[in-house]
């Protein structure tokens, strides 16, 4: 196993192998509360940083607080190498549901729970991630930039952004990374990965297996990934990530897992590799 045979891309300051790993699945149900296993979600963490993964996207609503402790109590002090990516302008009730946060005091709050559970003065890249509410996209914006200036963090993101987002995000600042939804079941930002590719922004694509708890087209019902993942010897998850690494060299997919097993499959990913005819056929199911 190599995740080296990615190739590499650059995330904020730091040139990266091109496959990283989201900390969303180190919570317990509905991303909610502890997981199951604490101590296999540190050797989750760690074993990612021992097979190459240099790129972590994490946010304190993921618990909340919860994949943040973990992750520190796994990696801290952490590898110079290693590129946190956090996500701002989301929070969560009791009752584990979310609500878009994202006036000033908001991201503010977010920020600080972030520095202070990861232990550390400032973050690499810092996603706006928008959820509608009260607060315009550019005020939200603006409040990412007083932070970054204040030295808070490196580089800014997008996160469940327009087109229409993304323009204006770009008349304010350089934009490290986006993040929106996409996978080989779901082409829908088909133009985002163009214009990442086009204009040099890594493309971290959340839900890259198709698990999004909306529903939706499942990766183990569709026969063509199964067909494909036993004539190459894969699974049908490898596939579907050596896919999103073929689709376009800006994509750094960021499945995550709780399980090292799964960790180890999913990276697996990297050494599979797809013919002309299986890319065709993954193509055609969109």
């Amino acid at each position: 196993m190599g995740i080296e045979r990615a190739g590499t891309i650059r995330v904020g300051d730091t040139t990266v192998p091109r496959f990283g790993y989201g900390t969303m699945r180190l919570t317990g149900p509905r991303i909610f509360g502890p997981p199951a296993d604490r101590d296999e979600a540190i050797r989750v963490l760690r074993r990612a940083v021992e097979l190459g993964v240099r790129v972590i996207d994490t946010a304190w609503y993921y618990g909340p607080f919860v994949a943040d402790e973990i992750l520190a109590e796994a990696l801290s002090p952490y590898p110079d190498d290693l590129v946190l990516v956090t996500k701002l302008g989301g929070a969560r009730r009791d009752d584990a549901s979310w609500y878009s946060a994202l006036s000033p005091d908001e991201l503010r709050a977010g920020m600080e729970h972030d520095l202070r559970i990861l232990g550390v003065e400032s973050i690499p890249v810092v996603h706006l991630r928008w959820m509608p509410g009260a607060v315009g996209f550019t005020d939200a914006l603006g409040t990412l930039l007083e932070m970054q200036t204040e030295g808070k963090l490196g580089s800014i993101g997008l996160s469940n952004v327009t087109e229409e987002q993304i323009d204006a995000a770009a008349k304010e600042t350089p934009i490290a990374t986006i993040s929106n939804e996409y996978s080989v079941l779901n082409r829908s930002d088909d133009e985002t990965v163009a214009r990442c590719e086009r204009d040099g922004i890594a493309y971290l694509p959340f839900f890259p297996l198709a698990a999004s708890p909306a529903g939706g087209p499942r990766l183990d019902q569709e026969q063509v990934l199964a067909e494909i993942a036993q004539r190459t010897g894969g699974s049908v998850h490898q596939v579907a990530l050596a896919w999103l690494l073929a689709r376009s060299p800006a994509i750094l997919p960021i499945p995550g897992t709780s399980s090292v097993g799964h960790l180890e499959e999913n990276l697996g990913a990297a050494d599979l590799v797809l013919g002309a005819d299986d890319l065709a056929a993954l193509d055609a199911l969109a």
